[in-house]
C-alpha cells in the first residue's frame, strides 16, 4: 500500500506584557538666523541629556540603555503660495533614544522633556526582556509543532487512515512546499505613537505578540 503524504503549517501565538520600553525623542529647531538655531538646538540637547543621565544605570534603571545622534543643521529656500522664493530658513536637529525598564518613571521623564523647547516625544516601541522572548519563543515553536500534528492527524482521520508519523521540519517555505503564507517565528511589538493628555501622564504598555509557524511532512497509514 502507497504512503500517504500530508503537508501541513502549524501556527502558535501568544501575547506578553512588556517589559521594557524604548522613547524616541527629537530636538528640532528653526529660524532665520543660523547661530540662534544651532545654539538653540545645542542647549535643548543639553538639558535633554541631563535629564537622561539623572536616571541612567545599566543594571538598576530607570533608563538602562541610551543614545544620541549628533547635531544636524540644514538650510532650505521655501517658496509662498504665490511662487515667491522666501529668506532662508535654517534647521538644526538631535535625536535621542533611551530605553525604560521603569514605566511609571518613564511617564514622568516624558512630562519632564516635553517641556524643553523643541523637544517631541516620537515614539515608543514595547518590548520583552531577552530572557522572556528566548522563553517564549522556545514555548511558541513548541506549540507550533503540536498544532501541526494535529492538523495532520484530523487530516489523516478524514480519509479513513489512522496514526500520523513525521518525516520532516521546517522552517516556513524550506520544505519546498507552498503550504502557507505565515511569517517565522518571529516578535512583534507595536509601536505608540501618542499619549493619553491630562494633569499626570499615564502610559498604557502594550501586549506583545510572539509567533511561530513550522512547516511539518508526515506520513499516514
Amino acid at each position: 500500500m502507497t504512503d500517504t503524504i500530508i503537508t501541513v503549517q502549524g501556527e502558535f501565538s501568544a501575547w506578553y506584557p512588556a517589559e521594557r520600553a524604548t522613547v524616541s525623542v527629537a530636538v528640532q529647531l528653526d529660524g532665520p538666523s543660523r547661530d540662534a538655531v544651532f545654539g538653540g538646538a545645542v542647549a535643548s540637547a543639553d538639558t535633554l541629556r541631563g535629564l537622561i543621565e539623572a536616571d541612567f544605570d545599566p543594571s538598576s534603571g530607570p533608563i538602562t540603555r541610551w543614545n544620541s545622534d549628533t547635531v544636524r543643521v540644514w538650510s532650505e529656500r521655501p517658496w509662498n503660495a504665490e511662487g515667491a522664493q522666501l529668506p532662508l530658513v535654517f534647521h538644526a536637529a538631535v535625536d535621542f533614544s533611551a530605553r525604560f525598564s521603569d514605566f511609571e518613571a518613564l511617564a514622568r521623564w516624558i512630562e519632564s522633556v516635553v517641556s524643553i523647547d523643541g523637544v517631541t516625544v516620537a515614539s515608543i516601541s514595547w518590548e520583552l526582556t531577552d530572557a522572556t522572548r528566548t522563553g517564549a519563543t522556545v514555548e511558541v515553536r513548541s506549540r507550533a509543532v503540536k498544532d501541526a500534528v494535529a492538523k495532520a492527524s484530523v487530516y489523516a482521520q478524514s480519509i479513513g487512515l489512522g496514526s500520523v508519523t513525521a518525516v520532516a521540519l521546517a522552517d516556513p517555505g524550506m520544505l519546498g512546499d507552498p503550504v502557507g503564507g505565515s511569517a517565522p517565528s518571529m516578535a512583534r511589538a507595536s509601536m505608540l505613537k501618542s499619549f493619553d493628555s491630562g494633569p499626570q501622564l499615564a502610559l498604557k504598555p502594550e501586549q506583545i505578540e510572539v509567533a511561530a509557524a513550522v512547516d511539518a511532512r508526515f506520513v499516514a497509514r
